[in-house]
């Protein structure tokens, strides 16, 4: 049986039965739950790094909806509010740090006058990219021993992952 890689601090669990841990557990889904929470810690970490990139001022949570509006443009408040989980009372002062960096402005939404579209600024368009580019740019570099149609099969999965995951 094939060592697990990321494993907790505690060492090593007893396993009982095939396929199984002490507690039940089926040593895959171990491995899986395992792996995940190495996978989230490093990309929390990884998402303050590229926050600071973007602007040595910026949130690391709000680096998400940067990549959000570079994706997609033009968004309402409670659009990226959803996206992020989080309530309006935060998207609000998170859009407005924003703006106060110069990373984002609003807009009138032509559709609903009450309503306010929020987009990047050409200045947060720029640095956003700058800094997608260059993790693009680490993933090809780290990976570039994998074949293309692993880094394919990979993406595919996780793909497969956040829609089970978003339901």
């Amino acid at each position: 049986m094939g060592a697990d890689v990321h494993e907790g601090g505690n060492g090593g669990e007893r396993r009982t039965g095939p396929g199984l841990t002490p507690s039940g557990v089926d040593r895959e889904y171990l491995s899986l739950e395992r792996e995940l929470t190495f996978l989230l810690r490093r990309a929390r970490a990884n998402q303050g790094e590229m926050a600071r990139e973007v602007h040595p001022d910026l949130e690391s949570a709000a680096y998400g909806l940067l990549v959000r509006l570079d994706e997609y443009d033009r968004q309402r408040a409670t659009e990226l509010a959803a996206y992020i989980g989080v309530g309006k009372a935060t998207m609000s002062r998170q859009l407005r740090a924003l703006e106060e960096l110069g990373l984002v402005a609003r807009e009138p939404d032509p559709a609903d006058g009450r309503a306010w579209l929020v987009h990047l600024t050409d200045e947060g368009r720029s640095r956003v990219g700058h800094v997608r580019e260059a993790r693009r740019a680490r993933y090809v570099s780290q990976l570039s021993h994998w074949d293309r149609r692993e880094v394919a099969e990979l993406a595919r999965l996780l793909h497969e992952l956040n829609g089970v995951m978003e339901k």
